[in-house]
């Protein structure tokens, strides 16, 4: 990749970045549901995760039909490549920092720690990619987890708004349930197969494997907390009586 193409993705994540500040100022003026009006420790969670959730859908659908339409990336994950891929990543990697901004900068770092370590995982990951222009495709593929996560984050702003709708968020349930699977826990199993069996244990290759191993670690302990709150209630322990208005990941 040549500098002139180097600045240019620098612009477009400094556009990306941009994008999702005014999404956030459209969050802000969005009507909010009585639930949320009534605790104002649940304002920032709710428009965080409003923009969370516009990143899911774009990104999700963004990284499915690109893989969709062109599935011959999928028989080289180190140098695949497409413009489309690229793109995505540089979209992405705008939300990233526009998001651990937000954590900081609302100062919600303490109780949003996770989430903050996944970010700096993931923007250090992408701008490797982006600098080298190999591994796009394994990006890709870990994005689909965005498929996943529209359902994941309706679910939490279900929690939070209260709706008395026990079906809705029923079917959202199992429904989460099941994109999990296919779109967080599948991509990532196989990505962390390739990773152990083909991809050089030095350079750019090391230092992507033993982020994706960590990230194995989060979302099996995330996949876990899921099973515990939604499936079997009675394993829980410790959140009686716990205030997580502010806790941006699953813990409830």
């Amino acid at each position: 990749m040549g500098p002139g193409w180097r600045a240019a993705s620098a612009a477009m994540v400094g556009g990306s970045v941009a994008i999702f500040g005014a999404l956030c100022r459209v969050a802000v003026a969005l009507p909010r549901p009585a639930a949320v009006r009534s605790r104002p420790s649940r304002a920032w969670r709710w428009r965080n995760l409003l923009v969370s959730f516009a990143h899911s859908v774009l990104a999700g659908l963004w990284a499915l039909f690109s893989l969709w339409y062109s599935p011959e990336l999928l028989s080289d994950i180190q140098d695949g490549y497409s413009v489309s891929g690229h793109l995505l990543v540089c979209f992405s990697s705008g939300y990233f920092i526009h998001d651990t901004l937000d954590i900081i900068f609302n100062h919600q770092s303490r109780s949003s720690w996770e989430y903050l370590v996944h970010h700096a995982m993931a923007i250090s990951a992408f701008v490797s990619l982006i600098i080298t222009g190999r591994f796009l495709v394994a990006a890709m593929l870990l994005l689909l987890v965005e498929v996943s996560n529209i359902f994941l984050t309706i679910r939490m702003l279900l929690k939070m708004s209260n709706v008395p709708s026990p079906a809705l968020y029923e079917a959202n349930k199992y429904t989460n349930l099941v994109m999990y699977f296919a779109f967080r826990l599948a991509p990532q199993a196989y990505l962390t197969w390739y990773f152990l069996r083909y991809v050089e244990v030095q350079g750019q290759g090391a230092f992507l494997m033993a982020n994706l191993l960590l990230l194995d670690a989060m979302i099996l302990m995330y996949f876990s907390r899921l099973l515990r709150s939604d499936f079997f209630p009675s394993l829980r322990k410790g959140s009686a009586g716990r205030d997580v208005d502010g806790e941006k990941f699953l813990i409830d």
